[in-house]
This record gives C-alpha cells, sequence and structure tokens, in this order.
C-alpha cells in the first residue's frame, strides 16, 4: 500500500509541475502541449492507481 501513496504523491507534484508549465495565452504551443499530456497522463497514473487502491481494499475485505 505505500507503493500505491507513493506513486499518488509523485504523480500528483508531476501534476502541479506540468500545470505551472502551461502557457495560458497560447496553449497549443509546443511547450504548452508537452504540459497538456504530462498533465493528462499524471491524471491518469493517479486514477489508475487510485482504482488499484480499491481494489486492494476489497480483496482485503473478502479475506
Amino acid at each position: 500500500m505505500k507503493k500505491i501513496y507513493f506513486f499518488i504523491t509523485l504523480a500528483f507534484v508531476l501534476l502541479v509541475f506540468n500545470i505551472t508549465k502551461i502557457n495560458y495565452d497560447d496553449i497549443f504551443s509546443e511547450d504548452s502541449k508537452i504540459a497538456l499530456i504530462g498533465a493528462l497522463a499524471c491524471s491518469c497514473t493517479i486514477l489508475l492507481m487510485l482504482i488499484l487502491y480499491v481494489s486492494k481494499k476489497i480483496k482485503d475485505k473478502q479475506d
């Protein structure tokens, strides 16, 4: 479970970093595209880690 918390925290930190790199005046510039892709990837990682966390909790309840 500690690994899940670690990866969620790491993904959240990277999400915040990528959001700060987005240029909102020119959102489709090259640097902003990379930051948007990174933010989307971090969001997906957080979602997948939360699904994994819930599934492990359900498995522990059944055992």
